[in-house]
């Protein structure tokens, strides 16, 4: 009966072991977030968000991209070379980015429109490269199909982080505990993916000559998919900094505390699903010139599963969270309800958006990542303009985003029935 429930396909597998990993992550944030809740305020988790954001922003560039050319190379030498070009760039953008902590401090400050942050902009330029770290990490990991201990990683990601803000919480009040478990936790999951790595990869064959050669015959990571990646990230996470400019802090703390107990679990579902995708697809492109049955698959599986997730959620959010956070968060499942639909259609979508690095299209997801960053900024200050309620914002904004994410589904379907010579 145990073998027969087993998937059978090693695509599956290596979900399901991704999936295990990241659901027993997100499960022990979730499971202390009552608690957190009781101990922190809306304030103090709407200052998480500026710091996280702003930390994530910096850190989706940290590489130049470079590290999901890791898996491209039929040669180890090669993948460890350019995972060695990617940390060298993480370190000087880094170093740079704490000189202008320094002399910048006030300017940025001003900027983000929170005086609170300023201890913590210091402490910017460590996670960013740490960030770095992991990026790289994670990718050389994925080539050597070790979905095992990437999952393991995560796991004692989020017990650290964890463990941290619980101590901390229980210790003194302010966003300090908050903020330094998420510090912790990114330190502990570089560790376990390094003494994985090590084992994988010969270090000696790291040469500065070959990193300047594959930087080059790569240069399209760093021209398009980094300016994807940080669009991505800016439309998300830049939208929480202006979140807190245009309506409140504690606002910020409701809508993060929504991203933290559905987003976040649902994006990293939909992560694991899409790193095993892209080691799948490159391989049946590999071999075929298309991608179409891994796509196909992929698409209808993820379909399928989240379709009655999201909408029996839909229906009972709002009692969920009165009753897990407290009857003073309930604003926070008020803001969930709205965004379901859109966490819904990002939950299938977002995973697929590999093909444009299987397909070499690096430029249509930088075009598209950029005109989501346009569309996110301009609905919050055309929120602000019309003097919109928050939950009005929400409503307009959910609509607008969840088609601009399948009009990238279509677009990357297009890709299969493409003349494979021109791909």
């Amino acid at each position: 009966m145990i073998d027969r429930l087993k998937p059978k396909s090693e695509f599956s597998r290596n979900v399901l072991t991704l999936m295990t990993g990241t659901t027993i992550a997100q499960a022990i944030p979730i499971a202390i977030t009552p608690i957190l809740t009781r101990l922190y305020s809306p304030e103090d988790f709407g200052l998480l968000s500026i710091f996280v954001g702003v930390s994530m922003m910096a850190g989706s560039v940290a590489n130049g991209r470079y590290e999901l050319a890791i898996i491209l190379p039929e040669k180890d030498d090669d993948a460890i070379n350019i995972a060695a070009l990617g940390l060298l760039i993480a370190t000087v953008f880094s170093l740079l980015l704490f000189i202008s902590v320094i002399f910048l401090n006030e300017e940025i400050i001003s900027l983000l429109g929170n005086q609170e942050i300023s201890f913590w902009l210091y402490f910017i330029p460590f996670v960013v490269w740490m960030t770095g770290l992991y990026n790289v990490l994670n990718y050389l990991n994925i080539r050597k199909k070790c979905y095992r201990d990437i999952a393991k990683a995560t796991i004692y990601k989020s017990t650290a982080m964890a463990a941290v803000q619980l101590l901390y919480g229980f210790i003194r009040s302010g966003a300090s505990g908050l903020i330094s478990g998420q510090i912790a936790a990114q330190v502990l999951a570089n560790y376990r993916l390094t003494i994985n790595s090590k084992k994988n990869y010969t270090l000696k064959s790291i040469n500065f000559e070959r990193q300047m050669i594959l930087a080059k015959r790569y240069i399209k990571f760093p021209k398009y998919s980094m300016w994807a990646g940080l669009a991505n990230t800016s439309s998300t996470h830049l939208i929480s900094v202006l979140i807190s400019a245009v309506y409140s802090l504690g606002i910020l703390g409701f809508y993060s505390l929504t991203l933290r107990a559905l987003g976040m679990p649902a994006a990293m579902i939909s992560s694991a699903v899409g790193q095993v995708f892209l080691e799948q697809a490159t391989k049946e492109k590999n071999e075929t010139g298309t991608a179409e049955k891994v796509f196909n698959q992929t698409l209808i599986k993820l379909f399928l599963i989240s379709s009655p997730m999201f909408f029996i959620l839909y229906w009972f959010v709002e009692d969920v969270f009165i009753i897990a956070f407290g009857p003073d968060w309930y604003i926070a499942g008020e803001y969930a309800q709205l965004l379901i639909p859109l966490f819904f259609v990002r939950f299938f979508v977002s995973p697929l958006t590999m093909m444009n690095v299987i397909f070499n299209k690096n430029e249509v997801g930088m075009y598209w990542q950029f005109a989501l960053l346009f569309l996110q900024v301009f609905l919050i200050f055309g929120a602000e303009y019309l003097q919109l309620s928050f939950k009005e914002y929400l409503e307009v904004m959910v609509s607008i985003i969840s088609i601009h994410y399948l009009v990238i589904l279509m677009i990357m379907s297009r890709y299969n029935r493409m003349d494979t010579k021109n791909v």
